[in-house]
């Protein structure tokens, strides 16, 4: 079985677990499947508006598949997120990803 595979069936045991959920879109970004990595942090976002990290995942995935629209929003969403939550390293670097996008 592979990593992906394996990660896959720790989603379907519980599909909420946010940080599991983080894992599989990062098994997908590390294997360059862009879009199926944006469709996974979009559930994540859509289950935890609050995970920071992924913002800027799903930003970078869709700069990769050339949606630059997509990546400002995410980028700029993430940026209200981690106003909200108070995290300042995360604010920092989709401030910096946002502003060399343009």
């Amino acid at each position: 079985m592979s990593r992906l595979e394996a990660v896959r069936g720790l989603v379907a045991q519980d599909p909420t677990n946010s940080r599991i959920r983080f894992m599989l879109c990062m098994e997908y970004l590390g294997v360059s499947d862009w879009q199926q990595a944006v469709s996974e942090l979009k559930e994540l976002l859509a289950r935890d508006a609050d995970y920071v990290a992924a913002y800027y995942q799903a930003g970078h995935a869709s700069e990769e598949l050339g949606e630059e629209e997509a990546a400002r929003a995410f980028y700029r969403d993430g940026i209200d997120a981690a106003r909200r939550t108070g995290d300042a390293h995360a604010l920092s670097e989709l401030q910096a990803a946002l502003d060399i996008l343009g």
